[in-house]
């Protein structure tokens, strides 16, 4: 298993290169066709590879994703090792650790066990999935589970619950003119995507208190306006990333936020993005959760706890389309995105025990 770890994690696949996301994904192909004996089909759309395996008409969807939140060149300043049982380097805990435990499950299965199993790794996770989600949802609806190998939460908690997540760009036209000599000639785009970012910030407990729900969130993110020092900016941009605990609560926060207008008359406003998943709830959980305790008691495996999370992942489309989802069955670790991202190495062999359990079951 760390050997075919290290060659993931040395394989870098950051999401916006797309030359390594294919170079990752052939990989990720030959190091799964060893240990499965099938080569898998390897789908670009939009340029992003995918790697499939699907073995007879698909009942069990096996769903994880190889691209990274980590540029090309990281390799440089945080290699791959493995120390005191800790291995460490760009990706290695969110998620490549976990389609290793993915790839080691399925080989434990005997040929007829593997028979509805869908094997499907996704190159767009990390950047919202568009390239991927009409694959992942098509899957998705004819299955009886899915099992997310992303990595788990604290301690090595299952992800039982998701918020749902949505993304926007807040455009701001103003009008340009000399700062120094003219600037009343000018219409602010920074001031009024100040007044914007104050009004954003308000919008979830107006969320809360139309919807009767708590844990929405609306967060203004990045912010650029402006050409030069001297110049009233004709133009600015606010990105605003919005978690909601309810598909009610996703649309509410839609409709306000195409509701905003401009403070100042002369400025104008346009809104890009929306929606982007849908919570994935407790109840798409439930069942294979209690399943999956049953498993884990079995196999002599600590309790296992579930928790709900702020992030969202491709479980949140294969929930949305109705199909039953348990999610952060991958990696146990923490740091995901960060400097210390790490694996825990001797959970590695458990927990891929415990999703051939789980897929024994689901799939008999």
């Amino acid at each position: 298993m760390l050997a075919d770890l290290e060659a993931l994690v040395t394989c870098e696949s950051f999401s916006a290169d797309h030359a390594a996301l294919a170079t990752c994904a052939r990989v990720l192909a030959a190091r799964g066709s060893r240990l499965l004996g099938a080569e898998p089909d390897l789908i670009v759309t939009d340029g992003v590879t995918h790697v499939r395996w699907a073995f007879g008409t698909p009942r069990v969807l096996l769903l994880g994703h190889h691209d990274t939140v980590w540029p090309t060149g990281s390799l440089r300043t945080h290699p791959w090792q493995v120390r005191d049982g800790i291995a460490t380097g760009p990706g290695v805990f969110d998620m490549k650790a976990g389609l290793v435990q993915l790839l080691h499950a399925v080989a434990a299965l005997s040929p007829a066990e593997r028979d509805g199993v869908c094997v499907l790794v996704t190159g767009d996770e990390e950047v919202g999935g568009d390239a991927s989600r009409t694959l992942i949802e098509e899957t998705a609806r004819t299955c009886a589970a899915t099992f997310v190998l992303e990595a788990s939460a604290d301690g090595g908690a299952l992800k039982t619950a998701r918020k749902g997540a949505s993304w926007y760009e807040i455009h701001v036209k103003g009008r340009a003119a000399h700062a120094g000599l003219e600037p009343h000639k000018g219409v602010n785009a920074a001031v009024e995507a100040a007044h914007q970012i104050l009004a954003l910030t308000a919008l979830a407990d107006q969320v809360g208190a139309d919807t009767g729900e708590t844990g929405t969130t609306v967060t203004p993110t990045l912010l650029t306006s402006g050409t030069t020092g001297n110049t009233v900016p004709a133009a600015a941009r606010i990105s605003v990333d919005v978690r909601v605990p309810s598909q009610a609560a996703q649309r509410r926060v839609d409709d306000l936020v195409r509701g905003l207008r401009p403070v100042d008359p002369q400025a104008a406003l346009r809104v890009s993005g929306g929606p982007n998943r849908p919570p994935l709830d407790a109840d798409s959980s439930a069942a294979l959760y209690a399943l999956a305790q049953r498993k884990a008691a079995d196999l002599g495996m600590p309790p296992l706890r579930g928790v709900s999370v702020g992030g969202a992942s491709d479980g949140n489309f294969t929930a949305g389309v109705g199909c039953p989802t348990l999610d952060g069955l991958g990696a146990v670790g923490g740091g995901a995105h960060a400097d210390h991202e790490h694996v825990q190495v001797h959970h590695l062999p458990t927990r891929a025990r415990l999703l051939t359990e789980l897929i024994r079951e689901v799939n008999r």
